[in-house]
C-alpha cells in the first residue's frame, strides 16, 4: 500500500512505556486523560452532533494529484529543534475533509488550540491554485511522528494519525502495511459500518524527547471515548493503548483493537493469477493465543464472496494479530511494494473488561486490487454495549516481524488445496474433493512418533498421513476432504507427540465456492 503522496510509505514503530515518562509530565498526562475521559462521557450523554466545519469548495473537491502536491515544510514542524520526537501534519481535502483540533503545551503549562497556518506547506504544480483557498479556510486533518529510528542523524516517519480513527505504524526496517483503529462498529453488518473518529488531540513530548504522549477524544453516533497513546522507540516497540468508552445508544456489534489489511493472493489462492508476483498481501493469516494457552494459526483468503469467521475464547485470550509470516523477498518478487517488510501487528490484553469472554472475528471481503484494505480483524466481546454503559480496554499493540516470543511451538510454513484426484486416474472423484497439504516447520520428535489430529464441522476427512519433508525441512500433513454437499467445512488441525501438542493448530474454512 502506499502514502497519498504516492510514495511508499517509510519506517518505524510506536511504543507506549509509561516508565519512560518523567514523574511530572506522567502527573499532567494523567490529569489531562482525566478531563478527556469526563468530556467523552458527557458527550455520550447528549445527541450526535457531526463535525460542523466546512471547507472551502476548492478543498473539499480537490483531487488526488492536488492532495499529494500539497507537502509540509519539515522545517516548520512541531518541536522541529528537538532531537526526539517531531510532528508534521497533514492538510485538510480530498479524502479528508473534517477538520481535527490539535492542542499543545502552551507557555504556562497550559494547553493551546494548534491554529492552521497555510505557510507551513509547499502548494506545488497542480496544488498551486489551491494556497488561497487554504489561507483562508484550512484545516488539519492528522499528523505524523518523526523519530531518528534508523540513523541517528534522520528523522524518519514512525507512525501516522489520518482519517477517522486509523493509525499506521511500523518498526525498524519495515514499510508502512496495514492499519489499527480505534474501534470498529458494525462491521459487516447488513445494515452498514459505522466509523467513530478521532475529533481531537493533545500532543505533547516528554522532557527528554524519547517518549511522546497522544491523547485522543472519539466521537460516533452509538459511542464517544477516550483514547490515551503513551509512545516511544525502542528496539522492541509497541504502543499501549488505554480506551475509556460510554455507549450513546445500542451497539449491534463493537470491535475492540481493530486491525485492517489486505489480502490480494498468496498460498490459498485457487486456479492462476494473471500476476508475476508470486504473492501480494500486507498480511497473511491471523494469530491468537487463547486464554487456555493453544496458538491458532488461520491464513488468510481473498474470498469470492464476503466472510466472517470467529475463533472463541471464554476469558481474556493472550493476544491475536494480523502477521506477515512470508518474510522472504522471493515470495513476492515486488521491488516497489516491498511486501517482505511489511510489519504484523500484534494486540496483547492488559486490563479492563477483556475477562468476560469473546470472539477474535475475522472478515474477509473479496477484492480485485491491492490498492483497498479486505481484512479486518478484531476483539467482539460477548457482553451487549447499551445505552449508558461504559467500558474500560487496555492493551499493548506492537508491530512484529514474526509471532511473539512466547510462541514456541511448531509453526505452519505452508497450506496449500487442489483438487482430489491423482493424475492419470480412470476415475477421479468429483471437482469438489479436495487435497490439503499443511506444512509445519521442524519438530524433534521423529515423524513414526508424530500424529495428527484433524477435527472437521461438517464433511468428511480420509488418507490422513504424516510425512517427513525433504532435507529434516519440516513435517506435512496430507489429507482428502469431501465437503457436505455446498456447506462450508471449518477444519482445525495440529500434530501430537504421545499425548502432547507439539504444533499451533492450523483452523481453516474450506467454501466449496472457492474453487
Amino acid at each position: 500500500m502506499q502514502s497519498v503522496t504516492g510514495r511508499a510509505m517509510p519506517t518505524v514503530i510506536l511504543v507506549t512505556v509509561l516508565g519512560l515518562l518523567s514523574p511530572a509530565m506522567a502527573t499532567a498526562a494523567d490529569a489531562l486523560f482525566e478531563q478527556v475521559i469526563k468530556q467523552a462521557q458527557k458527550r455520550a450523554s447528549l445527541p450526535y452532533q457531526p463535525p460542523t466545519g466546512q471547507l472551502p469548495a476548492e478543498l473539499h473537491d480537490m483531487d488526488y494529484d492536488q492532495y499529494r502536491n500539497i507537502r509540509f515544510r519539515p522545517e516548520r514542524a512541531l518541536w522541529a529543534d528537538d532531537d526526539g520526537f517531531r510532528v508534521q501534519l497533514f492538510h485538510t481535502g480530498f479524502l479528508f475533509r473534517a477538520p481535527v483540533t490539535i492542542h499543545v503545551p502552551d507557555s504556562d503549562g497550559g494547553w493551546q488550540e494548534l491554529d492552521f497556518d497555510a505557510s507551513r506547506f509547499l502548494y506545488e504544480h497542480a496544488a498551486a491554485e489551491l494556497e488561497q483557498a487554504a489561507a483562508e479556510g484550512g484545516g488539519h486533518a492528522g499528523f505524523r511522528l518523526h523519530y531518528p529510528v534508523n540513523h541517528a542523524d534522520v528523522h524518519d516517519e514512525v507512525a501516522v494519525f489520518l482519517g477517522a480513527s486509523y493509525f499506521r505504524l511500523v518498526g525498524p526496517r519495515q514499510v508502512y502495511g496495514l492499519s489499527a483503529r480505534g474501534l470498529a462498529i458494525d462491521t459487516a453488518q447488513p445494515g452498514g459500518e459505522e466509523f467513530p473518529a478521532f475529533r481531537e488531540f493533545w500532543l505533547r513530548p516528554s522532557e527528554s524527547g524519547d517518549a511522546f504522549t497522544v491523547l485522543a477524544l472519539l466521537d460516533s453516533p452509538s459511542v464517544s471515548g477516550a483514547y490515551r497513546f503513551d509512545v516511544s522507540v525502542q528496539a522492541d516497540t509497541e504502543v499501549l493503548v488505554d480506551a475509556h468508552l460510554f455507549a450513546r445508544k445500542d451497539v449491534e456489534k463493537f470491535g475492540i483493537a481493530p486491525l485492517t489489511s489486505m489480502f490480494l493472493h498468496g498460498q490459498s489462492t485457487v486456479g492462476a493469477v494473471d500476476d508475476f508476483r508470486p504473492q501480494v498481501h500486507d498480511s497473511d493469516g491471523l494469530l491468537m493465543h487463547t486464554s487456555a494457552g493453544e496458538w491458532i494459526w488461520r491464513p488468510l483468503s481473498n474470498r469470492a464472496q464476503l466472510r466472517v469467521s470467529s475463533l472463541l475464547d471464554d476469558a481474556r485470550p493472550g493476544g491475536f494479530g494480523l502477521m506477515q509470516r512470508e518474510r522472504a523477498f522471493g515470495h513476492y518478487l515486488d521491488l516497489e511494494a516491498r511486501y517482505h517488510q511489511r510489519p504484523g501487528f500484534w494486540v496483547a490484553p492488559l486490563a479492563g473488561d477483556w475477562s468476560d469472554g469473546g470472539r477474535v472475528e475475522l472478515v474477509e471481503i473479496p477484492t480485485e486490487t491491492e490498492t483497498e484494505d479486505n481484512i479486518v480483524a478484531y476483539w467482539v466481546p460477548d457482553t451487549p454495549f447499551e445505552a449508558g454503559q461504559q467500558r474500560h480496554y487496555r492493551y499493548s499493540l506492537s508491530t512484529r516481524n514474526q509471532a511473539p516470543d512466547a510462541h514456541q511451538q511448531a509453526r505452519v510454513i505452508r497450506a496449500r488445496s487442489g483438487w482430489g484426484a491423482v493424475p492419470g486416474q480412470s476415475d477421479p472423484p468429483p471437482r469438489s474433493v479436495r487435497r490439503f497439504i499443511v506444512d509445519f516447520q521442524s519438530v524433534s520428535p521423529s515423524t513414526d512418533q508424530i500424529t495428527a489430529d484433524l477435527k472437521l464441522n461438517e464433511g468428511v476427512a480420509e488418507e490422513l498421513q504424516v510425512l517427513q519433508l525433504p532435507d529434516d525441512a519440516g513435517v506435512r500433513v496430507s489429507f482428502l476432504l469431501t465437503p457436505e454437499d455446498d456447506a462450508p467445512a471449518d477444519m482445525r488441525l495440529r500434530l501430537r507427540s504421545g499425548g502432547d501438542v507439539i504444533s499451533e493448530t492450523w483452523s481453516y474454512v474450506w467454501y466449496p465456492d472457492a474453487r
